[in-house]
């Protein structure tokens, strides 16, 4: 075991390795990727803004990938049924738009927010980049405040003149 995660570490896996546990994660899968990126960064300090924007993407995709299941699903109940689906609880979620999936990095929300935004077909690229906006804020965040709290790892002069 130990060997697999020293293997992992290694820039040119713990890259590929963010990527897909961040993509898996931000679909209905209960997987969190914070620990992963976390880990890669701590092993790897000079990593930090390539693994950042490697779990961006990767997480993003996956969001991605929740807006095509319920775009999938909402134009397969309106074939069967034969006219447009429209639930009444959906109402307040349209008033948001895309920009909802700023939200998409909330734990336990998020990722059903993003299979909803594809039911209620909002425009993709929009929500891909509203998606990526709160993931990238939540992966900066959360990689600072745990490296910070480890103090084993010297942060970007200007995270910490935001986080102290």
């Amino acid at each position: 075991m130990t060997t697999l995660l020293q293997t992992l570490s290694l820039p040119e896996y713990g890259l590929v390795t963010v990527f897909i546990v961040a993509l898996v994660s931000a679909t209905l899968l209960p997987l969190g990727s914070e620990p992963v990126v976390f880990g890669l960064i701590k092993l790897n300090p000079e990593l930090f803004w390539p693994v950042i924007g490697v779990a961006t993407l990767g997480n993003t995709l996956g969001g991605m990938v929740s807006w095509a299941m319920g775009r999938g699903a909402h134009e397969l109940i309106d074939r069967e049924r034969g006219h447009p689906t429209h639930l009444r609880a959906l109402d307040w979620l349209e008033r948001f738009g895309p920009r909802a999936c700023l939200l998409s990095w909330l734990p336990l929300v998020g990722d059903p927010l993003c299979l909803i935004a594809g039911w209620l077909k909002f425009a993709p690229l929009a929500c891909a980049c509203y998606m990526a906006i709160g993931k990238f804020l939540r992966y900066l965040t959360m990689t600072g405040l745990l490296l910070w709290a480890a103090q084993g790892v010297q942060l970007p002069a200007w995270l910490l003149k935001t986080a102290g």
